[in-house]
């Protein structure tokens, strides 16, 4: 418990750092693009109102401020401005056609109230189906949706409130003092000017090139969205289930063989002691960092030990040790792993359960040593731990009646059953309730004491139904055989559970793949499996049942997007336009996950990475958006021709694009470059984000206006039918 509050503490105050880095550097980048004070503090006031009035928000839904919830808020951090960036840039370019101060904070706040609207409702609407998910890792969804949610629509609100108003007020002030924009003006020689013009009129040629024919238009779109969809297919990955973490904790499970002592157990500990010793005076002796603490538990039912190490993000460095160390005690096997943050039991980390179902004990034992062997030569690293056994070999000792002899006796055999129940445990008859305390179990036991064996038992005296003393031999005979230490039952069936923690590197649905062709398919063609049914479960299972929910709610936040910007722009086709991006975010938040992995930290696409895809659905929209908003009101409210408004769109819009992308990417990068306890957590989403976001940008940019020109024609003839 105490090492759970440990990792969780670290977490949460490293979640707590990025928010506070994120923040400064989304800052930052609006310092940059504004070059003034007041026009920064303007848009940043957006951060502190919608972040604080998520927590109200949180608290309100029962929600707890935890490292998911806090997450997201991180995550939303950029976010937050870009509609506030929206709102501002409009009403200064008002500002600069010459209209007062009201006049364009109104007039500028109005005209974009429409795509601000329809950027956030797409954002939040992803989150609905998110919110109801009934798995597992729906459960973590809800916090961070709960969080993004509420700050997202805070940020809408404040965009256009407290934006137009604060922006009103500066310039009414500035106007009296003969001063006219928020912002500096650039000087021409600025290094970061040139760049931005430099930048802008290299996109602008590009955009104006891909507009110019309709050859042109078509190979635009069908090159970027081809190569997006290639990219896809090429670095799709194997999934993974929920992250492991990188708690401070190592433990391997011991099999020992059939009815080892009590002093043997005590001579394997001595034994495990030994041999870690040298790891406790010297760090990174072989590479292992020092070891800090370890614990040694040996029973009947379990066998374990486990450890903590010096460097509390180097912990699972230690598993080979604890897998050397295991493998050398003589008669015995186990395996080893670095305790996850969401496992609930023991050896339930990233594991595969294979459960060998049948009638007959001894056909599932075979199979399943079969099934053991065949999976260590398939998944070369990967470590088996048999649930119960695989051993039959554990002694014990029948008690058989005879049942003439008990019908002689007047017992059956149930009576004698709770007999002997008596002599050796004692059993429960009844529950004594007095008031005011506690529940006290009344129980029958044997006076004596000391059974040292069966011939104990069996020579312990009993009373029959006609209140005659006698033995329990009189009536029963013992049988010396073999078996197992327990049965368990899956379905009524007899079950055997393997289970199979795949190598480090080896995603869970590859592991799965690879037991599922070449293991069990092996086995059914060969006709071993007649008798024994094969199901995978576990969290195998869960991986399975989630990524079909994950796959269900990306098509639904499709499906929601659409349907609501139809609403908004009254159109059918304009939507259709917009989510041409979707495939184009999707290639970047893949290139976003392999360059993290390749760089910074392993990262598998796991279930919370997964949900960066869905997120995508609802952001990426937002800078086409704009493009598509910008050119239908200069065709219906400026009377332009449908190939200049769609020019004029992109070059109006470029800067709030960039402005809005670069702070959202800045705001989300600590979370994506922290390495400390926890970041494995919302890494992966953090880097589907950020790579979606920043590719997705730049080709919409090209890919919207292209398509928008083959429909957008529709509507300047609209307009001169009217």
């Amino acid at each position: 418990f105490l090492i759970g509050s440990l990792y969780s503490d670290a977490t949460i105050d490293i979640v707590k750092k990025n928010v506070l880095i994120g923040a400064c550097l989304a800052v930052i980048i609006l310092y940059i693009f504004f070059r003034g004070v007041s026009a920064t503090l303007a848009t940043a006031v957006a951060i502190p109102i919608s972040a604080i009035g998520t927590f109200v928000f949180l608290w309100l839904m029962g929600r707890n401020l935890n490292v998911v919830s806090l997450a997201g808020i991180a995550f939303a951090v950029g976010m937050l401005v870009d509609n506030a960036i929206v709102s501002l840039e409009n009403i200064d370019r008002h500002r600069m056609m010459g209209k007062k101060a009201f006049e364009a904070s109104y007039d500028g706040a109005k005209e974009v109230w429409g795509a601000i609207l329809a950027s956030t409702a797409t954002t939040v609407a992803v989150f609905v189906p998110i919110i109801f998910m009934q798995e597992e890792a729906g459960q973590l969804f809800k916090d961070i949706a709960i969080a993004i949610t509420f700050s997202i629509i805070l940020s809408l609100i404040v965009s256009i409130t407290v934006i137009p108003s604060l922006l009103n007020s500066l310039y009414s002030w500035r106007e009296k003092r003969g001063l006219s924009r928020v912002g500096k003006k650039v000087e021409k020689k600025d290094p970061l000017a040139l760049l931005g013009k430099g930048a802008s009129a290299l996109i602008m040629r590009l955009s104006s090139a891909s507009l110019r024919n309709t050859f042109t238009r078509i190979f635009s779109v069908v090159a970027l969205t081809g190569a997006s969809l290639l990219i896809v297919w090429i670095l799709f990955p194997k999934a993974e289930y929920l992250p492991q973490g990188n708690r401070n904790l190592v433990m391997s499970l011991i099999i020992p063989p059939p009815g080892i002592s009590v002093e043997k157990m005590e001579d394997i500990g001595a034994y495990i002691r030994k041999e870690a010793k040298p790891y406790f005076n010297e760090d990174w002796k072989d590479g292992i960092p020092k070891i800090k603490d370890m614990w040694y538990v040996g029973t009947e039912n379990i066998t374990l030990f486990g450890g903590v190490s010096t460097h509390e993000t180097e912990a699972g460095k230690m598993v080979p040790l604890f897998m050397r160390i295991v493998n050398s005690v003589p008669d015995m096997f186990g395996v080893s792993f670095q305790a996850g943050i969401f496992q609930d039991d023991l050896g339930g980390g990233r594991t595969i359960d294979i459960n060998l179902k049948g009638t007959d004990l001894k056909e599932i034992t075979g199979i399943g040593g079969a099934f053991y062997g065949s999976i260590t030569g398939a998944l070369p690293g990967c470590q088996i731990r048999p649930i119960p056994s695989l051993e039959t070999s554990y002694p014990e000792v029948h008690i058989i009646p005879d049942k003439e002899k008990l019908a002689a006796s007047g017992l059956t055999e149930g009576e004698l059953g709770q007999y002997v129940d008596i002599i050796m445990d004692g059993r429960k008859i009844d529950e004594f309730r007095p008031e005011g305390k506690n529940q006290i179990d009344i129980e029958i036991t044997s006076p004596e004491s000391g059974y040292k064996s069966p011939e104990d038992v069996i020579n312990t005296q009993i009373v029959n139904n006609f209140g005659d003393l006698m033995r329990v031999e009189d009536v029963a005979h013992l049988e010396y055989a073999s078996g197992m230490s327990q049965i368990n039952h899956l379905e009524t069936k007899r079950n055997i559970t393997l289970q199979v923690t795949p190598p480090n590197g080896m995603p869970l649905q590859e592991a799965v793949d690879i037991i599922e062709k070449d293991v069990v398919g092996s086995f059914e063609k060969q006709g071993m499996l007649k008798n024994v049914e094969v199901e995978l479960g576990g969290n195998a299972s869960k991986l399975k049942t989630t990524i079909g929910s994950l796959t269900w709610n990306f098509i639904l936040a499709i499906v929601i997007i659409y349907l609501l910007m139809s609403a908004l722009f009254e159109n059918f086709l304009y939507p259709l336009i917009i989510l041409v991006t979707v495939p184009l975010a999707a290639a970047g938040g893949f290139i976003g996950l392999k360059l993290v992995d390749g760089f910074i930290a392993p990262q598998p696409l796991d279930i919370l990475a997964m949900l960066g895809f869905i997120i995508l659905v609802g952001t990426v929209v937002n800078n086409a958006i704009l493009v598509v908003h910008q050119s239908l009101n200069n065709i219906r409210y400026n009377g332009m021709e449908h190939m200049e408004a769609i020019a004029d769109s992109v070059k109006t819009r470029i800067r709030p694009i960039f402005m809005s992308t670069t702070t959202t990417l800045f705001g989300m990068l600590p979370l994506v470059l922290s390495t400390g306890a926890g970041s494995e957590l919302y890494r992966g989403l953090g880097s589907i984000l950020l790579g979606g976001l920043a590719v997705s940008t730049i080709f919409t940019l090209f890919v919207i206006p292209a398509l928008l020109a083959f429909v957008i024609k529709m509507e300047v003839i609209g307009n001169e039918a009217q």
